[in-house]
């Protein structure tokens, strides 16, 4: 349980950071997220899913 609120911390550093820094160039990101279609947006999502997936896998078979 120490492991996963640890994890979950520093998740949220690291999202929370460019908030924090520079949030007019983070509103102009967003509003370029909007703009994409959304086959993109799935593709992406999808390729992030499986990046984690394969980081969660390398990570709990290395024990």
């Amino acid at each position: 349980m120490d492991f996963l609120l640890c994890v979950i911390g520093t998740l949220l550093v690291v999202e929370g950071a460019p908030w924090f820094l520079s949030p007019p160039q983070m509103k102009a990101f967003i509003a370029q997220i909007y703009s994409l279609p959304d086959t993109a947006m799935r593709t992406a999502g999808f390729g992030l899913m499986l990046t984690g997936l394969l980081l969660v896998y390398l990570g709990t078979s290395a024990q």
